[in-house]
């Protein structure tokens, strides 16, 4: 396995999976450990567990992702969920996170990790997290801009999951070949969209099809202000 021009550290079981919304990304989230970075003092060791070797390291949990192969893309070096604030979770070989990310519900998602490890009060804590949402594009107050590669889709209408404060918006233009805004799909036409969703359509005035667009090189230009993007989606519309 290859993770690109990044530092090289103690990666174990790295769990990878391919991600229920997009089963072409494989997430894998890896227990990161350093064999001589103790949090511990021996006396706060010895008092958790009995093994003094579990004293002498600490551990956290990264992300990564992959499109499969042996290429690890680690985008993120920081951690994914830290150890945290007790004691317990700072022995050595702690903080493995179980295989899998699954849906808990229609927001979230839910992930597992072991925590005192151990010890007597050895278990595994459940961590939720907003679907889709390992990472987003963020702007501020002030506003910011964002455009894709070129690329092709397939479908009739474009979704995103996102969030924005009452202040803030999003506002999506679809650029041809050229980097010239589509007629009918220009971020002017665009319907401003603010709010907290999931799932939420993107239109533009006069309804124009996307399915006009099939196949055709295309590149999208978002326009956000206090709001945050955790994905997007082109899809037929099944209504």
């Amino acid at each position: 396995m290859t993770y690109g021009n990044t530092a090289q550290e103690h990666l174990y079981t790295n769990g990878t999976h391919p991600y229920i919304r997009a089963p072409h990304i494989y997430i894998a989230l890896a227990k990161r450990f350093f064999p001589e970075k103790a949090a511990l003092s021996k006396s706060q060791a010895l008092k958790l567990v009995d093994n003094p070797d579990y004293g002498k390291a600490s551990s956290d949990s990264i992300l990564m992702t992959t499109r499969g192969g042996h290429r690890y893309d680690r985008t993120f070096m920081e951690a994914f969920i830290r150890p945290g604030e007790t004691l317990q979770d700072w022995v050595a070989r702690d903080n493995t996170p179980a295989l899998g990310v699954i849906q808990g519900n229609e927001r979230e998602l839910f992930m597992y990790r072991m925590s005192h490890y151990g010890q007597d009060s050895s278990h595994m804590t459940r961590y939720s997290l907003r679907i889709d949402g390992f990472a987003s594009l963020s702007a501020p107050y002030e506003g910011g801009e964002a455009i894709t590669k070129f690329f092709t889709f397939e479908g009739d209408q474009l979704s995103i999951n996102y969030a924005s404060s009452a202040a803030g918006e999003i506002r999506v233009e679809i650029q041809d070949e050229y980097g010239q805004p589509i007629p009918g799909f220009s971020t002017d036409e665009c319907i401003t969209i603010f709010g907290d969703e999931i799932e939420r359509t993107v239109l533009w005035d006069g309804d124009p099809s996307l399915a006009n667009l099939n196949g055709t090189p295309v590149r999208l230009k978002f326009h956000l202000k206090d709001a945050d993007l955790f994905s997007i989606k082109f899809s037929e519309n099944e209504g």
